[in-house]
């Protein structure tokens, strides 16, 4: 049966996603940001293998939930598209996944140390992060997400978190929608980057996990605000692209 075409301003939302997300400092030539398929459960939308500052809404294509593009003739995709694709399987409240490797996340992952809620912007980080150990899963590798069997481990180890570590490699983070991924991406490395000056200092006195899930929903429900501001940056680089409203959460 023939997959429905994705509507167009999703599209054009992830192709903007990837751009925030290089702006922002979070992706540099390499990292990815998938959606989940607005007319299909069983497929996610990917960019096909470009540098994130670089993709444009003709980029993106149609995966299966095994990692796969649908069209035979699509262009060469990302190898650690398996990240995105058993993440989704795992995790149905899941709608984007950003894979990212932000400087400041991987000496946490190295050290075995949680990312853990530090200020208000960053409650989503109030159960930690989670982390994940490839040598558990394939002993001695390159460190990448090559098939759908470390993709698995991957999502097994992220269970309910919405982030997770990767040793030596970066993380990856997951949201309820495009725009939160994105922000949750980039507060990951904010956080990560004040924790470690923080615990420079001395004890730091984290966020509790009721303090971060009342900031949470104060700061998350306000997205537009920054998502429009992200747009903002983009265009005045690059030339706008098509614009499409969201909502905001009451």
């Amino acid at each position: 049966m023939a997959v429905p075409q994705p509507d167009p301003a999703l599209l054009d939302k992830l192709a903007l996603a990837n751009r925030i997300l290089y702006h922002q400092n979070v992706v540099d030539g390499f990292g990815h940001i998938s959606v989940r398929h607005d007319q299909s459960d069983a497929h996610f939308l990917l960019a096909c293998n470009r540098a994130p500052g670089l993709v444009s809404a003709s980029d993106i294509q149609v995966y299966d939930m095994q990692g796969e593009p649908v069209d035979p003739h699509a262009q060469r995709s990302y190898l650690e598209r398996f990240i995105h694709s058993e993440i989704y399987k795992a995790r149905p409240d899941v709608m984007a996944v950003v894979h990212s490797h932000s400087q400041s996340v991987i000496p946490f992952g190295v050290t075995g140390q949680r990312l853990r809620p530090i200020f208000h912007m960053s409650g989503f980080l109030g159960s930690g992060s989670a982390l994940f150990e490839i040598r558990d899963a394939a002993g001695d590798t390159d460190l990448l997400i090559r098939d759908a069997r470390l993709g698995k481990a991957l999502a097994e180890s992220l269970a309910h978190h919405h982030c997770v570590l990767m040793r030596g490699h970066g993380s990856t983070t997951v949201g309820p929608s495009i725009e939160l991924a994105v922000y949750r991406a980039i507060y990951a490395e904010v956080n990560a980057k004040l924790q470690l000056q923080a615990a420079a200092l001395g004890p730091v006195n984290f966020l509790n996990e009721q303090e971060a899930m009342l900031a949470a929903a104060a700061t998350e429900g306000q997205i537009v605000r920054a998502w429009d501001l992200w747009r903002a940056g983009v265009d005045s680089l690059a030339g706008p692209l098509p614009k499409h409203d969201i909502e905001e959460s009451p």
